[in-house]
């Protein structure tokens, strides 16, 4: 499969770098370059790409807001975000608003192309390391109740398979992983998780793992795993 590439960054020598680099890649066909997020709509419905690299930071509109405008989007293509920090608030929104991973600006050349394959598959590119260590830098604790109650709320309409499925995504796990967990099959996972996804209105398996995070669920798991 060719993966169709939009590249947006406000730096003509990023954008000049990135390009030479996935350009080279046999798999991936570079359709546009965008040097702000106000862009991203028009770049978008002309080039139809299946990934979007989007800046974090640009002047004009930002990276953050042109992913939630994007992802609101039906049929809207993946968006990996691309940063100089792996700890910032904005990348942590930015995922939240359904971008499927993150790179660093200085991710080796053969990483980043790896990243932008696994995102043309529907692979997020999170570890549950890197969610958490996300979480704990930039979640201010007068926050953390609200947003605890609010995210136990929402997952509280999920049946109780449903549930166990959404901790095991937070946790990093595979389809095949979770499946061999829960004693299912891989199929009945893969149904498990598009019915989670469609009731808590997400569109991404980092989004769930946020959720749960957000609910406390991985801390009670860890809790009964360790008793």
């Amino acid at each position: 499969m060719t993966i169709r590439l939009l590249i947006v960054d406000d730096d003509p020598l990023v954008r000049a770098g990135l390009a030479l680099m996935l350009g080279g890649a046999e798999d991936i066909v570079i359709v546009g370059e965008g040097a702000d997020g106000a862009e991203v709509p028009g770049l978008v419905d002309r080039h139809t790409p299946d990934v979007v690299l989007m800046d974090i930071r640009m002047p004009k509109v930002d990276g953050l807001t042109a992913t939630e405008r994007l992802r609101a989007r039906p049929g809207a293509p993946e968006v990996l975000v691309l940063t100089t920090f792996h700890a910032d608030e904005q990348v942590l929104r930015a995922l939240r608003a359904g971008a499927a991973g993150f790179v660093l600006k200085d991710t080796p050349p053969a990483e980043i192309v790896t990243a932008v394959r696994r995102v043309a598959a529907g692979d997020p590119v999170l570890s549950p390391a890197v969610t958490r260590q996300l979480m704990t830098h930039v979640a201010g604790g007068p926050q953390e109740p609200p947003r605890r109650t609010t995210a136990a709320q929402r997952l509280a309409g999920l049946a109780e398979r449903e549930r166990e499925v959404a901790v095991a995504v937070g946790e990093g796990r595979s389809n095949a992983e979770i499946a061999a967990a829960l004693y299912l099959s891989v199929p009945t996972v893969k149904t498990h998780v598009s019915r989670i996804l469609a009731k808590l209105d997400l569109n991404n398996r980092v989004q769930i793992a946020l959720l749960v995070h957000d609910a406390g669920l991985l801390d009670l798991h860890e809790g009964e795993g360790g008793a």
